[in-house]
């Protein structure tokens, strides 16, 4: 399983001194994404592709 060493959010980059991070697991791989972005995650995925792999994958909500 890949580990991120760098707690950030996978969207705007933005660590946890920055704002709060929520935890995601895909695919064995633990990221972060913050709370302004998770809406991004849910409802349109696609943008997150070259920010997430296999982002083109995950079904929007």
């Amino acid at each position: 399983m890949q580990k991120i060493m760098e707690k950030v959010c996978v969207f705007c980059k933005k660590d946890q001194q920055e704002v709060p991070l929520v935890h995601v697991e895909f695919k064995d791989n633990d990221f972060y994404i913050c709370p302004q972005h998770i809406p991004v995650l849910i409802h349109d995925p696609a943008k997150l592709v070259g920010h997430l792999p296999n982002a083109d994958e995950i079904q929007a909500g």
